[in-house]
């Protein structure tokens, strides 16, 4: 019973992080594993993916794939993106422009509402109607 109610205490603690609590940090201290924020200047542009070089650094942010949603960023722009750090790149929750406009590309926790691929019912049908 003990046990239960740590993890249910724990789980409420971790449900009530929101992504705007995330502590900024410098690219280059960024670590696998933690949430965080990070702020710089767009610098080059692959489909969703982008590089973000906030002067400390580089890295690789990963908006998700253009058959769920394609972004219009531009390379020189200045962002604010909210994540967690992967093995070789960071998995962008929401990007805010340098105008505050705010870009939720996927929930704080849990799956992304792409995972699946084919066999997910939100997966974009090419051919509606077919």
């Amino acid at each position: 019973m003990r046990v239960s109610l740590t993890i249910l205490a724990t789980s409420a603690l971790l449900a009530s992080i929101t992504p705007a609590s995330l502590a900024q940090v410098p690219i280059e201290s960024v670590t696998q594993g933690r949430g965080v924020t990070i702020s710089g200047t767009v610098r080059c542009i692959v489909g969703n993916d982008f590089i973000l070089d906030d002067g400390t650094g580089e890295i690789i942010v990963d908006a998700g794939p253009l058959r769920w949603h394609r972004l219009d960023l531009q390379q020189g722009e200045q962002v604010t993106v909210l994540g967690r750090p992967g093995e070789h790149d960071f998995d962008a929750i929401q990007i805010i422009r340098s105008n505050g406009e705010v870009l939720n590309l996927r929930p704080a926790s849990g799956r992304p509402p792409w995972a699946g691929g084919r066999r997910n019912p939100n997966f974009p049908n090419p051919n509606p109607g077919a």
